[in-house]
């Protein structure tokens, strides 16, 4: 874990609300110079803390109107499985998190789709076809509550 004092965590705190702030804005919201603000930041990018910079996109504006929570069971916890899991994981775009966790499933999937059927499609087809899920449950998105980003860093 890298320390982090109060201008690091003000730093943070600004880009983590708007990451395209020019270095000069970010320096004067902060309470810094320039150059010493562009250090900062390069040093939270080097060190890892910053791990990059992306657009947010708003599903539903795109076409992507169904999101589900997926719990999934593996057939076994053989590293074979794990890994072809984890492997397919990696690659499929309609999977936007995935979790290992603890408990009675083994992984904890945020799923985006179409609709309901690309979504039931994409389960059956994609997910279950692996032949190492012993069993999945499927939560739908009914209504987003609370959906951020940016951390607590206190």
């Amino acid at each position: 874990m890298t320390p982090l004092d109060e201008t690091d965590k003000r730093l943070l705190a600004i880009l983590q609300a708007e990451g395209r702030l020019p270095i000069q804005e970010l320096a004067a919201r902060a309470g810094l110079s320039t150059s010493p603000c562009w250090r900062r930041v390069r040093k939270l990018e080097e060190s890892g803390v910053i791990r990059g910079y992306a657009a947010l996109v708003d599903a539903r504006a795109v076409g992507l109107l169904t999101r589900a929570y997926v719990h999934v069971s593996l057939v076994d916890h053989s590293e074979e499985t794990i890994r072809r899991f984890d492997a397919f994981v990696a690659q499929e775009p309609q999977i936007v998190e995935c979790a290992s966790v603890t408990g009675a499933d083994d992984y904890l999937l945020k799923v985006v789709a179409r609709d309901p059927e690309a979504l039931e499609h994409f389960l059956m087809h994609r997910i279950l076809r692996l032949g190492i899920v012993r069993a999945s449950t499927t939560h739908f998105v009914l209504g987003q509550k609370k959906e951020t980003t940016v951390l607590p860093l206190d």
